[in-house]
C-alpha cells in the first residue's frame, strides 16, 4: 500500500466514466505534495508519482477530448 507523507493511507478515485467490467482505466491518489496514478486492474502493481503542477498540466492538456 502506498502511504502519504505521514503514514496515512491514500485514497484512490476512478473516474466515474469507467465501466466497472474492467478495460482500460487508472486510478488517482492525490496528496498535496505528489499525484499518485496506477492501473485500476492492478493495484499491487507500479504507481507513478508526480508534482502536483505536472498533473494539473497534464489535465489542461488532455482536457475537453
Amino acid at each position: 500500500m502506498i502511504r502519504a507523507a505521514r503514514g496515512t493511507a491514500l485514497t484512490w478515485f476512478k473516474s466515474s466514466y469507467s465501466s466497472s467490467q474492467g478495460g482500460d482505466c487508472v486510478e488517482v491518489a492525490a496528496h498535496r505534495a505528489a499525484v499518485h496514478i496506477r492501473d485500476s486492474k492492478a493495484a499491487d502493481g507500479p504507481v507513478l508519482t508526480v508534482p502536483p503542477a505536472a498533473w494539473t498540466a497534464f489535465l489542461g492538456g488532455v482536457g475537453g477530448r
